[in-house]
């Protein structure tokens, strides 16, 4: 049995197989829109955390599940977040200029090609859910439903809403409800969109899904605040990307609204919740309780 003790290893293993099968869904290189592929390709194999899709396997793993099943969507959740990436970065939004220590889509393929790739990656991610739905004919409506729950938490009221209500908010006076939105939406409803879909497949009870879901919001939010908090303390080249950028754009974030000791407490906290949550699953969940105290720690 897997033990906390030996979790770096455990992860890198994990990550090494999360690479694996993503790499088996990326477009192929070929025919007429071999450079759309390239562009896409180009941010998938970027490197990352690979969190979402590591969530994804791990939930359906603590409800016992095995197999295929869960593939395609592990796949489809990295595209979903790498086309956020994609699109973050152009210059009508944080305009920058690396992300993981390479030049970022736009800087390499121009401004049209990346909107695009974003486009394509979107696109593609639930092409690969609503075949794979298809080609489970025994669980059909867990599939669809975890597919609807990967769309809710990516689309206009999740992500890309916390996303516009970012840009709305730059260069206003920071406040804490409209602060809680961004952070929810933008950040914690893709890392909860994994966690969810996977019991849904796997057949969780409401219990179990209640649970995962304060997990994914607190890991959300509290990555989100870090996040923030290394924008302000952190280094650029550990980071891979330019820092001090929030406050260049007057971004709204906990530090901004509350100095960086109350981040790091609110953050304390919510990473606290997120371990309680996970008490009802007992030592099954201990990949992910370990998981999220590795994320607590995080220096880039």
């Amino acid at each position: 049995m897997e033990h906390s003790e030996n979790f770096k290893a455990v992860l890198e293993e994990k990550t090494r197989e999360a690479e694996s099968i993503i790499a088996v869904y990326l477009p192929k290189e070929e025919g007429f829109a071999k450079e759309l592929a390239k562009a896409m390709n180009y941010s998938m194999t970027a490197g990352g955390k690979r969190l979402r899709p590591l969530l994804l396997q791990e939930s359906f793993r603590l409800f016992g599940g095995t197999g295929e099943a869960v593939k395609p969507f592990m796949a489809a959740m990295e595209m979903i977040h790498t086309h956020s990436l994609i699109h973050d970065d152009l210059p009508a939004i944080d305009n920058d200029d690396y992300r993981r220590g390479r030049l970022t889509n736009h800087k390499v393929f121009g401004e049209g090609f990346a909107i695009l790739a974003g486009d394509g990656l979107l696109n593609y991610a639930y092409e690969c859910i609503l075949n794979n739905a298809l080609a489970w004919g025994e669980n059909t409506p867990g599939h669809i439903r975890a597919a609807q729950e990967i769309a809710r938490r990516a689309g206009v009221s999740g992500m890309v809403a916390g996303q516009s209500i970012d840009l709305l908010s730059e260069h206003r006076e920071p406040n804490e409800a409209t602060l809680q939105y961004i952070h929810t939406h933008k950040t914690a409803d893709l890392l909860t969109a994994p966690l969810l879909a996977a019991a849904y497949i796997a057949g969780a009870d409401e219990k179990a899904i209640s649970a995962l879901e304060t997990f994914g919001l607190c890991v959300g939010l509290a990555f989100q605040i870090d996040d923030d908090l290394l924008d302000v303390l952190g280094d650029a080249k550990d980071l891979g990307k330019q820092t001090g950028m929030d406050a260049q754009r007057g971004k709204m974030t906990w530090p901004s609204l509350v100095g960086v000791e109350a981040a790091q407490k609110k953050s304390r906290e919510l990473w606290t919740r997120a371990e309680e949550a996970l008490s009802v699953f007992g030592d099954s969940a201990w990949f992910l309780r370990a998981f999220a105290e590795a994320l607590a720690k995080r220096k880039k």
